[in-house]
């Protein structure tokens, strides 16, 4: 642990020169600190030799507590997204969301559209964020807003989740997952996920939960 302070936390770690045949010695640092209605979450690195570098956050979210998130309204203000091969690989293409089931610029239901068959089962696609996300669970009246300095998220719902392996069943949550873009470091076109010496890499992602009206029954 590197510091604690107040109402935040911040864990490091040290990846030794060729752990699982990196290069370079690469500290990492992530400061996690609670405010009254959100959670701050800073990314910080360091590096002794050129070394390649996406952070980000694999938690999962369902605002009712429990069932699927099928129900939860998704607004992500992102026009363009990244379309990958059979591999799940990135093309290389920034393709818009117009027309599209993976158009969440206005306010959709997860499940809406999540049987179309070009989601192959559900979302996991990564989109170029131009704004925040929004995410609103109807019935408890329950709101998540995320804002990053990442230039995508990768929106993932669960899809694999089976009650087995865990103790949760498909589209038991959903993820948001700031980030840089998959395949980064072989596509010069995309933003760069290579970190050298005598820098600092620096993001931020903030989870804020307003405070809202319960929805009255009709």
């Amino acid at each position: 642990m590197a510091a604690v302070s107040g109402s935040a936390v911040t864990p490091e770690y040290v990846s030794a020169d060729g752990e699982e045949g990196y290069p370079g010695t690469l500290t990492v640092s992530l400061t996690y600190t609670l405010t009254e209605d959100a959670l701050r979450l800073d990314y910080r690195a360091t590096t002794d030799a050129p070394a390649v570098l996406n952070l980000t956050n694999h938690s999962y979210s369902n605002l009712a507590g429990s069932g699927d998130v099928l129900g939860h309204v998704v607004r992500i203000d992102a026009g363009r997204y990244l379309p990958v091969d059979a591999t799940q690989i990135p093309t290389g293409e920034l393709a818009p969301v117009a027309g599209t089931p993976l158009d969440f610029t206005v306010p959709r239901a997860v499940g809406d559209r999540i049987a179309d068959p070009l989601l192959g089962g559900g979302y996991d696609h990564c989109y170029v964020l131009r704004g925040g996300i929004e995410v609103v669970e109807p019935v408890s009246g329950r709101v998540m807003e995320v804002t990053t300095t990442e230039p995508g998220v990768q929106f993932y719902t669960g899809n694999l989740l089976d009650g087995v392996a865990t103790a949760y069943g498909r589209h038991a949550g959903l993820c948001l997952e700031t980030q840089h873009f998959p395949d980064s470091p072989n596509r010069e076109d995309f933003p760069s996920t290579v970190l050298r010496p005598g820098e600092e890499f620096a993001s931020s992602t903030v989870y804020r939960f307003p405070v809202t009206a319960r929805p009255q029954a009709s």
